[in-house]
């Protein structure tokens, strides 16, 4: 069913509330999500993206209970990854001819998954398409958020920016737009969805949103791909972007561990301990590598200035999990984060080195060689983890 967002501009997309993984399995979508199309019906009909395709099926008789197909002018293909794209094949099977108008990369990308030649127009940041009663959509490529292809369109008139995936979030919610939803569970899952997918990509977007504000463009509404619409206060958002792509930090350490038979564990809470005694007005979080889900660790990271990462040494080694998580971490590149490295082990101890030499590789500043426990702590090791903690926030 469609629903209004102003004036001849409809949402014609799709609310997935059983979705639990994205991206394969890499990213956690604990709230569900929606795959956002819009339908603007001015003197020229304009359809804005599609939906994922499972569902493709569904979106196109969806559609085709709203208008015949075939008075469908254009397309615009803001970004051809397959939650945005994904029902254009069975969508092209009715409409062969329609042109698609994307970005010369959305023509590689689009071509690479579907191997069609449709009817593509490439266009460029600045480019526009009239579409009569005084309105037109206006260009804007967005390279790298987050994909090459990516691009925004602006409609004038109703100043409404179709932003792609810049300002969404994975959100499903029976309530269409931002002043509806309970504001926490929406910049929860805001910040962890800049978190996980743009922080890489975050010197791209404050150039990029300092670009489009010397446009000098009203923004009225900022109709994004996934979640809800900004209508109330839209700008708000995109003040928030700004915030999080200049090396985003709260007064917060986290702390990463796995265990085996709970010396490293034990490590942690012993830091903690210190770190607490000497600093009381940090919050500190503590995460079992291995039973928390990854991109929740990664949101965390993401919002904190410090953060120490612990394993045991496995065959010479760090643990699956602690691999896992540090390998993430190193593809995001986080900006301006201090850490350090802690463990326990039995045998011959390379755990911490090897952790220490990750993170410096991942572009921390690293405070010192780390702290590691042979065995499960005594009480002069857990004495000592309490100083390394104490020491980690001295002055």
């Amino acid at each position: 069913m469609k629903t209004n967002v102003r004036n001849n501009v409809n949402w014609v997309g799709k609310v997935d509330w059983e979705l639990r993984k994205f991206h394969g399995n890499e990213y956690s979508t604990h709230k569900g999500s929606s795959y956002n199309s819009y339908l603007i019906q001015e003197e020229k009909t304009v359809l804005i993206d599609t939906v994922w395709k499972p569902f493709a099926k569904e979106f196109v008789d969806n559609l085709e209970s709203e208008i015949d197909l075939n008075k469908i002018d254009f397309i615009i293909a803001n970004h051809a990854e397959i939650d945005h794209s994904g029902a254009l094949p069975e969508l092209m099977k009715k409409i062969p001819d329609t042109p698609i108008y994307c970005t010369v990369n959305g023509v590689k990308s689009l071509t690479g998954h579907y191997h069609q030649n449709w009817n593509f127009k490439p266009v460029k940041t600045g480019d526009s398409l009239e579409l009569g009663n005084g309105k037109k959509i206006v260009f804007m490529e967005m390279k790298m958020l987050h994909w090459p292809d990516s691009m925004a369109s602006y409609l004038t008139g109703d100043n409404i920016l179709f932003s792609n995936d810049a300002f969404g979030q994975h959100y499903a919610t029976e309530y269409l737009f931002n002043d509806l939803v309970d504001q926490d569970e929406l910049m929860n899952e805001c910040i962890k969805y800049y978190a996980n997918i743009l922080t890489p990509f975050s010197s791209f977007v404050e150039k990029k949103i300092e670009e489009v504000i010397s446009l000098k463009l009203p923004i009225d509404i900022i109709a994004t791909s996934h979640g809800v619409i900004w209508r109330e206060n839209p700008t708000q958002i995109v003040e928030k972007y700004l915030a999080w792509s200049k090396a985003y930090a709260e007064n917060q350490i986290t702390i990463l561990y796995d265990t085996m038979w709970d010396g490293t564990k034990r490590m942690a809470e012993a830091i903690t301990q210190g770190i607490k005694a000497n600093d009381k007005s940090v919050t500190i979080k503590l995460f079992n590598i291995a039973k928390t889900d990854k991109n929740d660790i990664i949101t965390e990271i993401f919002k904190s200035k410090m953060i120490l990462v612990g394993s045991p040494t496995i065959g010479r080694g760090i643990s699956s999990a602690t691999a896992g998580i540090l390998e993430e971490i190193e593809g995001l590149r986080f900006m301006g984060k201090k850490a350090a490295a802690f463990g326990a082990y039995g045998w011959s101890g390379e755990s911490v080195a090897k952790i220490t030499e990750w993170l410096k590789r991942s572009g921390f500043e690293v405070l010192n060689d780390g702290i590691k426990c042979l065995w499960n702590p005594d009480d002069p090791s857990i004495a000592q983890c309490i100083d390394f903690g104490k020491k980690l926030v001295q002055g």
